[in-house]
């Protein structure tokens, strides 16, 4: 999961984690620009989701559409626009009414990412939503004439009652600083703890599962502040050892 601050995003990713004392162990991230906090939960289920981000959490999670995160309001969720990308396509594999739905659906991705492309760096959101105005109706659309029932749509009649239901959580990168259309960010910074757990083998406590998750956050959380790990770890022992207070990566 990444967490952006100012106004804070969480964008959310969870992968399989590696043999470990529970099976069916999921390793999920919360990051931001300047932080990450690592949890190796029992399964992708809503509990998961809120021991991660906080029983407070106030800002805006970036993530798939799993389930689990639909505790949140749509306005404080922003889907990945990556992973519709793969939805769409899929559709456009299919044949007949499906295929002319993925296939549609996909060009209004490809104008979406382009007009995010154009605005990203300025961060005019005003010209972004100018430019995503016209995305919205057409998707709109799009997905009301998919979302009736008709012999025709049943391929894809549940994926698009899903994004109509979830219509706010589309558009918050347009009218929101700091909130991006993709979990990419997220999906990056997962990469080297996932790898690390793999060629490990994971954990076979629950003790030593803790441990693991607490030091990956310690170590891409300095990576991203561009700090020495040594020098911070260093840090907490000698602090530990005085009774001094825990110093913060913050």
């Amino acid at each position: 999961m990444q967490t952006r601050s100012a106004p804070p995003q969480s964008s959310t990713s969870t992968r399989p984690a590696g043999a470990c004392a529970a099976a069916s162990a999921r390793f999920r991230g919360a990051l931001t620009c300047r932080a990450a906090v690592f949890r190796i939960a029992e399964g992708r289920h809503r509990r998961e989701a809120q021991a991660l981000l906080g029983e407070d959490f106030s800002g805006v999670a970036c993530s798939d559409r799993w389930w689990a995160y639909d505790y949140l309001d749509p306005e404080r969720r922003q889907l990945c626009w990556a992973h519709l990308v793969r939805d769409f396509t899929a559709h456009s594999e299919g044949l007949g009414a499906q295929k002319e739905f993925g296939a549609a659906g996909l060009r209004v991705t490809g104008r979406l990412f382009a007009a995010w492309d154009e605005c990203r760096w300025d961060a005019d959101r005003a010209r972004l939503s100018e430019r995503i105005g016209p995305l919205q109706e057409e998707l709109r659309a799009l997905l009301e004439e998919a979302a009736r029932k008709s012999t025709k749509t049943r391929y894809h009649r549940p994926f698009a009652k899903n994004l109509l239901k979830r219509w706010p959580a589309l558009w918050t990168f347009a009218s929101v600083p700091g909130v991006e259309p993709t979990n990419n960010y997220a999906e990056r910074g997962l990469r080297g703890a996932v790898i690390y757990r793999k060629l490990s083998l994971g954990s076979q406590s629950e003790e030593g599962e803790r441990t693991i998750e607490r030091l990956l956050s310690a170590s891409v959380t300095c990576r991203l502040q561009g700090r020495s790990l040594f020098a911070y770890l260093s840090d907490v022992l000698a602090a530990k050892i005085r009774g001094d207070p825990i110093p913060l990566l913050t």
